[in-house]
């Protein structure tokens, strides 16, 4: 199917404000859940596998994937089960660990010393106080009878001799145990804390009973999933910033699929601290802060301060018309929301420069977006995408319309696609 002498990707949609029964749900993480690998921690912005497989259908094996914002690892896992090369960069080391656990190869004692691990569980409280990260109000994330026997798990995981696949598989487990006995709701776009009136039983999950049972039962189905093996080396993650993809990078890149932060002020961080602080990778709130400042659209804790004081480079164009009186009119409602736009997406020229680097001529890039709204402005993400690929390269640019989100009646996702043909 067609729209504009464009060929559709996704002609389910053809009217993206009633799309078909189910099409929106088979595009989001919730199509993930069931699907292996893929269902092991979900990530509230995620896409499915379901869209990578649309995109990736007129690849062959010979074609390179890049995804720049790899989050949980959907697009390489896709392409390396198609028997795609992928490679994906992420500045969060959490989610750069968390992919690398899923594109691995596991051996069958790796996974039956996982197995082990959970059948010799014990979770006996001698009354000592475990050790619990240092994640601010925690309180509000568990309850204490909870987080004592949450923390009990994961003194018994640290204790215990597993090589680094196994600890890896039985991690893995630990931060779905830890999401799920959490008082968190994920009914909207963004993570957000429950009522005490909303919440559970606060004792459904302090008994060691209780809790050994969800653990043993995430960590078979991580197993199970971890049995059907990969290609080795088709998936990889790396730590690095998609400001400087040349640096990180030294393949040239045929395809590119990928879903940047959406600039909304949704920080990825907030929804990530409780595992990156159980796991160690972060360890205190300014360091999380700092990481989600030098993360594309991100706002948590002194990334906020740090943006008070940013101002934009002159030196740097956003090709979209009226991309200035678009910041001007945010900045009448709000100075720290406009220097947040504006911020936003002259890092995503920054990106699109790093990016033609490392393209082969002819390499076909799919950006899939949402456009937001600051106060009575609409932030047309799709089309201000749109201008600054055409100023760095590609050619025949469209925007297709996929989806209408689950917030604002005016708030849709789109695929933006382009061909790479310098001059």
């Amino acid at each position: 199917m067609k729209r504009n002498g464009q060929q559709l990707l996704f002609p389910n949609d053809t009217t993206p404000s009633r799309p078909a029964p189910g099409f929106r749900e088979s595009l989001t993480f919730k199509a993930n859940r069931n699907l292996g690998r893929h269902g092991w921690l979900r990530l509230t912005p995620a896409y499915s596998r379901h869209l990578v497989e649309r995109l990736i259908a007129p690849l062959a094996t010979s074609d390179r994937v890049l995804d720049p914002f790899c989050g949980t690892g959907t697009t390489a896992m896709t392409c390396a089960e198609k028997g795609i090369p992928c490679d994906t960069v992420d500045v969060n080391p959490f989610l750069v660990w968390l992919a690398n656990a899923k594109f691995a190869r596991y051996q069958t004692a790796e996974l039956q010393a996982a197995t082990a691990f959970a059948s010799n569980l014990r979770l006996a409280n001698d009354g000592g106080t475990p050790w619990y990260p240092p994640i601010r109000d925690i309180e509000k994330w568990w309850a204490p009878s909870d987080l004592h026997t949450l923390a009990t798990l994961f003194a018994a995981i640290q204790q215990a001799e597993l090589s680094e696949p196994t600890r890896n598989l039985v991690l893995s487990a630990f931060c779905r145990v830890a999401i799920e006995t959490a008082a968190v709701s994920f009914g909207h776009q963004s993570m957000s804390f429950q009522e005490r009136t909303e919440q559970r039983s606060l004792t459904q999950w302090s008994s060691p009973e209780h809790l050994k049972h969800l653990f043993t039962k995430r960590l078979a189905e991580i197993v199970t999933a971890a049995a059907t093996p990969i290609a080795i080396g088709l998936a990889k993650a790396f730590l690095g910033d998609s400001r400087t993809l040349d640096t990180v990078l030294d393949a040239k890149y045929s395809c590119v699929i990928t879903s940047p932060p959406y600039p909304n002020r949704m920080s990825y961080i907030r929804e990530l601290r409780p595992y990156m602080f159980w796991l160690g990778f972060l360890h205190d709130g300014r360091q999380a802060g700092e990481l989600d400042w030098k993360a594309i659209g991100g706002t948590w804790g002194c990334a906020t301060s740090n943006l008070m004081r940013w101002r934009p480079d002159g030196s740097i164009n956003i090709s979209f018309d009226g991309f200035n009186s678009m910041i001007k009119r945010i900045s009448a409602r709000s100075f720290v929301l406009s220097l947040y736009v504006h911020k936003y997406f002259e890092d995503c020229v920054l990106h699109f420069r790093s990016l033609s680097r490392i393209l082969r001529k002819g390499a076909i890039a799919h950006y899939i977006v949402g456009n937001s709204r600051f106060y009575d402005v609409m932030v047309p993400t799709e089309e201000i995408y749109r201008d600054i690929m055409s100023s760095h390269g590609f050619r025949n640019v469209h925007v297709e319309n996929i989806r209408k989100r689950t917030s604002k009646k005016e708030l849709f996702e789109f695929v933006v696609r382009g061909v790479f043909t310098p001059e």
